[in-house]
C-alpha cells in the first residue's frame, strides 16, 4: 500500500471510531428517538414500546461497538504499516548512501 492509501485508512478508521465512539454513549438518546418515531408511525399502545425502545438501544449500541472496534483496528493497522513503510524507504535511502559513497 502507498502511504496515501495508508493515511487514507487511517482517517476512515478514526472517522469509524468517533461515529462508533458517539453511537455507543448515545445509544439511549438515537434509540429512543427511533423508538418514538416508531410509536408515531404505528399508533401502537405502550405495552410494545418497551420492547421496541429495548431493541433500538441494542441495535445502536452493537452498531456501534462494531465500529468502534473496527475504526480502532483499521487506525492501528494503517499507523503501524505506515510507520514499517517509513522505515523500509530510511533504510533504501542509508543503503543508496552507502553505495554513493563506496563509488
Amino acid at each position: 500500500m502507498s502511504k496515501d492509501n495508508l493515511s487514507l485508512v487511517i482517517t476512515l478508521g478514526i472517522l469509524s471510531t468517533i461515529a462508533g465512539f458517539i453511537m455507543l454513549f448515545f445509544n439511549v438518546y438515537f434509540g429512543n428517538a427511533s423508538a418514538e418515531s416508531w410509536l408515531i408511525n404505528n399508533g401502537s399502545d405502550g405495552l410494545n414500546y418497551n420492547v421496541i425502545l429495548k431493541g433500538y438501544m441494542n441495535t445502536y449500541l452493537v452498531g456501534g461497538s462494531i465500529l468502534f472496534v473496527m475504526g480502532v483496528l483499521a487506525t492501528v493497522f494503517g499507523y503501524h504499516h505506515l510507520q514499517l513503510k517509513k522505515a523500509i524507504d530510511l533504510q533504501l535511502d542509508e543503503s543508496i548512501q552507502d553505495r554513493e559513497e563506496e563509488m
